[in-house]
């Protein structure tokens, strides 16, 4: 009985081996042929989607470029003024809130594209005014300080500075860096929100490939320059003291430049709030957006210098708009604490 069981046994295994032999090899062929054409497949959807993912993205990083180099320029203004050996910590603090806020805005952005479209321009708008009212708030408090101090005010604020408590100026360094993060995050909504227009049309993972690649590309771009902007006069004081005659003079140079490089990035930062928010609140108003494309197209088609001043007449109007509504939203602000500064005086009935 063992010697039949052990015979069935050989026989099974000679039919199964004899079965391999005519038609394993081509099983076997027809599978890897298979798999082979799925990894082709996939690696041809993969291609095709960072293909399209590129396009987009050069897309959308062309339409916000304006915006970018708006926040370039109120990003180093807002860190400008710090010591020396904190700016760095202070731009690297600033670059991790504006990570946090990208964290925030791209899945944001996806749902509310998602679910409730019509969200998006009355947010964006909230954001403008707000950054039209901190530009207003800046100018008012830059003019109601603008009468010049004499040598001894001037060496009394020193020696108040540098009798100042490390703790008071850690406190002054973290609102400095929380008035960043915040201006930050409306600017950083400004550019999610555009290049979400950018690829509206596209399917779910291209949007969030787009607009995950911006925001990356964008953060480290913005705070790397600004990073290498606030630390230009210790590179020129560095190369000041090098024996080439050639680096010294650049040295000088950049010495000379850095301060003048400083306020008039000051100055971009502020005009760029008028400049940024302005232009958020009349593409938010569509017969004030229409006026001013109506304007510029109008001074275009009168001929001569009108084709130039045609292309700088939109930012023109937008900053105007912008500061209109800046002063128009301090004027709340004050109302309102002017109103609550009474109600808090009154005598309780």
């Amino acid at each position: 009985m063992q010697r039949f069981r052990l015979r069935i046994g050989f026989g099974v295994m000679h039919v199964l081996s004899h079965f391999r032999s005519c038609f394993g090899d081509r099983f076997h062929k027809h599978d890897a042929d298979m798999a082979a054409g799925s990894l082709l497949t996939l690696l041809d959807d993969i291609a095709s989607i960072l293909d399209d993912v590129s396009i987009l993205t050069k897309k959308a990083a062309a339409k916000t470029a304006g915006v970018l180099g708006d926040d370039l320029a109120l990003n180093a203004q807002q860190v400008s003024g710090v010591v020396s050996k904190r700016e760095l910590p202070v731009v690297w603090a600033v670059a991790r809130g504006s990570f946090v806020n990208k964290l925030i805005l791209v899945p944001l952005a996806l749902l509310i594209s998602a679910f409730a479209p019509w969200l998006v321009t009355p947010l964006l708008m909230i954001g403008g005014l707000y950054l039209c009212f901190e530009g207003v708030e800046k100018l008012h408090h830059a003019f109601s300080h603008r009468e010049k101090k004499s040598p001894e005010e001037a060496e009394k604020e020193i020696t108040d500075l540098a009798a100042t408590a490390p703790a008071e100026k850690v406190e002054t360094e973290a609102q400095k860096i929380k008035g960043a993060v915040r201006t930050d995050f409306i600017l950083s909504g400004e550019i999610i929100a555009i290049t979400l227009g950018t690829v509206a049309t596209e399917d779910f993972p291209r949007q969030l490939l787009v607009l995950s690649t911006i925001a990356v590309v964008m953060t480290i771009g913005v705070y790397g320059l600004v990073a290498g902007i606030v630390k230009l006069d210790d590179a020129g004081l560095y190369l000041t003291q090098r024996a080439s005659t050639l680096a010294r003079k650049a040295g000088q140079a950049i010495l000379w430049v850095a301060p003048w490089l400083m306020k008039t990035l000051s100055i971009l930062g502020t005009a760029a709030m008028f400049l940024v928010g302005g232009g958020i609140v009349t593409h938010g108003i569509p017969w004030l957006h229409h006026f001013v494309e109506h304007t510029a197209e109008t001074i275009r088609q009168s001929g001569g210098l009108g084709a130039i001043f045609a292309t700088i007449t939109p930012s023109l109007l937008n900053g105007i708009c912008g500061l209109i509504a800046g002063i128009l939203v301090l004027a709340g602000v004050m109302l309102i604490k002017k109103l609550r500064g009474k109600t808090a005086h009154e005598p309780a009935h």
